[in-house]
């Protein structure tokens, strides 16, 4: 079977975007055309122990490792991503209304950084669309999230408007819903980041639906402000807190451009540095998910530890491939034992 590196290097012969449309070709012909490539993609990489399934909000994660939002934006390569080895797939960010996005060029690949910078905007075939594709697959063998955001066109005061219509049509074809307020790529966006916008969504969310409620913050919040914005969504009914989404810290990476959000491996001590913040306060109050800059087993096991109940990668994936997932799988199981733990939720927050 052809390796990911020599898949790899034919993408990376593209600009990352084009890259990124032929391998979502791929993923949905082989879906589609070639069933018996995912059974036996999943039997090369999918990794399952009792020491790493757990039963978060009600469901069986067969692993920890998820995908995160932003890779397959409008649910269409969810059965090949699960052979590839996720325990979760978070699909998304969806949008009431289809967008294109912003201009291009709006992807940047910096591989001698392990890093990409992004300014899509929400691009996505939007809420009816999207919500018609999830419904030939709900309820699904792996859990699913569902990553949901604002129109760049809807203002600000009707913004509520758009999180109330997403969460209609997807709280019944997920298993958890993501409240998306921190990328920086939609004009206005994390302004929703205050406390009575947050007061409000989730309580307007909460009498929608008994779904899990999450919200993703940004990594470029000062640390009181991150502090108080999920105290306050905690308090209002969220289920768990997902940190991080992108950043917009240019000087992390050299030769960057601009504007758009950075992910992958400079984000590491950023992301990790305002998780563990965040779970000295939280860490058994709420589900807590660790995203930014994973890049390795090691990485994927200090989010354990500092309070993870799941992990997700992205920028990593596209520089790792397969393989990683399966690594950082396997590893875990390895360093629960090497560590004396009998299960991952034994590992969970014990640095803390």
């Amino acid at each position: 079977m052809p390796t990911y590196e020599m898949f790899k290097k034919l993408l990376f012969l593209f600009q990352p975007e084009t890259a990124h449309n032929i391998a979502e070709f791929t993923f949905k012909f082989f879906s589609n055309c070639c069933q018996f490539v995912p059974s036996l993609l999943a039997n090369r990489y999918f990794v399952t122990d009792k020491m790493i399934e757990q039963e978060l909000f009600g469901v069986t994660f067969l692993n920890p490792v998820g995908i995160a939002a932003g890779f397959d934006k409008n649910a269409t390569m969810i059965k090949m991503l699960t052979a590839l080895g996720f325990g979760c797939i978070e699909y998304g960010t969806m949008t009431p209304m289809p967008q294109p996005g912003n201009p291009k060029p709006r992807m940047f690949r910096y591989p001698e950084f392990q890093s990409i910078q992004n300014a899509m905007g929400f691009n996505n075939d939007g809420m009816e669309k999207i919500e018609k594709r999830v419904k030939k697959l709900y309820p699904y063998t792996t859990p699913l999230g569902a990553n949901i955001g604002k129109n760049k066109n809807t203002p600000q005061e009707n913004a509520l408007d758009d999180y109330r219509k997403l969460i209609d049509s997807f709280k019944d074809l997920s298993d958890y819903i993501v409240i998306n307020i921190s990328s920086p790529n939609t004009p206005g966006l994390r302004d929703l980041q205050n406390e009575e916008f947050i007061k409000e969504l989730f309580g307007m969310a909460k009498k929608m639906t008994s779904r899990p409620i999450l919200l993703k913050i940004a990594p470029d919040l000062e640390i009181s402000d991150a502090i108080e914005i999920c105290r306050v969504a905690i308090t209002s009914g969220a289920d768990g807190i997902i940190a991080t989404n992108t950043t917009i810290d240019y000087t992390l990476l050299p030769n960057s451009q601009d504007f758009g959000g950075i992910s992958g491996k400079v984000l590491k001590e950023k992301s990790y540095n305002l998780f563990k913040t965040l779970a000295k306060e939280f860490f058994g109050k709420t589900i807590l998910i660790s995203v930014g800059g994973i890049d390795s087993p090691e990485e994927a096991y200090r989010r354990i530890k500092a309070g993870a109940s799941l992990v997700q990668i992205y920028s990593s994936f596209i520089f790792g491939g397969p393989k990683l997932v399966k690594d950082i799988n396997e590893e875990i199981i390895y360093l629960l034992r090497r560590d004396g733990f009998n299960h991952i939720s034994e590992a969970i927050g014990s640095d803390l």
